[in-house]
């Protein structure tokens, strides 16, 4: 008898449930994979409190198998992506699966179909919901856990989609760097040299993250963030309630000494965001806070000892001067001070050489690479 397979489309609190908790009981058993807080997953979702959805479109399907759920996924319109790049580019994303082909092609054909009803003519992903979300397919590391913020996948999610006849449209990488270099009393040295060099003769002012006036300061952020990336591939300006929305979110585990802006007269050409890796301390709460799970990640929290950095943009008359190797420096000496074990730099694009070089100078390598997919529908 052959399995029965059926696409339900999410449109009810009770199947979203379902579709949030698939994940959980696929990676049953994996020690890798790093289980989301429900509630995150949830907002994220919310076309009513996440402002992503003021300008775009998003619809949910789940597959089951024989009864039981398979898998999940997400076809996702964003308007100011397509308004700012002057493409027909829509998104799959919120992908997770059972290694079963005849179901991820299932679930591909509904996101397609989805975005096609808008006028699209390619389909890419995963991103969820957007590039300035989590996004991208692991495709090496997979006996490392993710930092904060960056995907997990099984091996098997590769043939899933190259199955269905998506190709690569470009590699994101993840550096690591480890605080030990500050040891290297010569290249610390040269690097102290170029980085007064450098501040002196572009007139700068390096400080940290003012958490006593945060919503100027992210505004400020978002000044710079909107200028220093308008060129790079996939990428879409934020708006003053998207950049809220994921300032909000990440104030609570924000580190000062991690946060560096670079001034001049008091305006902002750049800024470094590093922050403490917070999945480190929800591993193994099953993705839930409450009732007990907020006692056990205070006191997991003390215990992070790694970072991600998660950007660093210079406003673009402001790039290739060296000032991401001052934020570097700086980084890295906060950490070495604090006693971490290192940090993942995440991600750059591949065809980046300007940051990458910079990060290999400092001693950092590729340890995974993450890849997004484009198929012409």
């Amino acid at each position: 008898m052959p399995d029965k397979i059926d696409i339900i489309k999410v449109e009810s609190e009770s199947l979203k449930r379902k579709f949030i908790e698939f994940p959980y009981e696929l990676y049953k058993g994996n020690d890798n994979w790093v289980e989301p807080l429900r509630f995150d997953v949830k907002n994220n979702l919310d076309v009513k409190k996440n402002p992503f959805y003021d300008h775009s479109k998003i619809s949910l399907w789940m597959a089951e198998k024989n009864g039981k759920i398979a898998g999940r996924i997400a076809g996702i319109i964003n308007d100011n992506h397509n308004a700012f790049h002057n493409d027909y580019t829509g998104f799959f994303g919120f992908f997770e699966c059972i290694n079963d082909k005849k179901v991820s092609r299932l679930l591909f054909d509904k996101a397609a179909d989805f975005v096609r009803e808008y006028g699209m003519n390619t389909l890419r992903g995963p991103v969820s919901p957007s590039t300035n979300d989590e996004c991208g397919m692991l495709i090496d590391g997979f006996d490392k856990p993710p930092v904060m913020l960056m995907p997990y996948n099984p091996e098997y999610y590769i043939e899933l989609v190259e199955d269905y006849g998506f190709k690569k449209a470009k590699d994101l990488l993840a550096f690591w760097i480890t605080p030990e270099v500050v040891k290297d009393e010569k290249m610390m040295s040269k690097l102290d040299r170029i980085a007064e060099m450098i501040i002196k003769k572009e007139n700068l002012t390096i400080r940290n993250l003012n958490m006593k006036d945060f919503d100027n300061e992210v505004q400020k952020v978002r000044e710079v963030y909107n200028d220093a990336w308008e060129k790079n591939w996939g990428f879409v300006p934020m708006t003053v309630d998207e950049f809220k929305y994921v300032a909000k979110s990440l104030k609570l585990i924000a580190d000062p000494d991690y946060v560096e802006f670079a001034e001049i007269n008091g305006h902002p050409v750049g800024f470094s965001l590093a922050l403490p890796d917070v999945n480190q301390a929800i591993k193994g709460l099953n993705g839930k806070l409450m009732p007990f799970g907020f006692i056990r990640f205070l006191l997991n929290k003390k215990k992070i000892n790694q970072l991600r950095v998660l950007i660093m943009g210079l406003k673009k008359d402001y790039q290739k001067k060296g000032i991401d190797a001052i934020f570097y420096r700086n980084i890295i000496k906060a950490g070495y001070r604090k006693g971490l074990k290192g940090a993942e730099i995440s991600w750059i694009l591949e065809d980046n050489y300007a940051m990458k070089q910079t990060t290999e100078k400092l001693g950092a390598s590729v340890y995974k690479t993450f890849r997004i997919f484009d198929k012409m529908i």
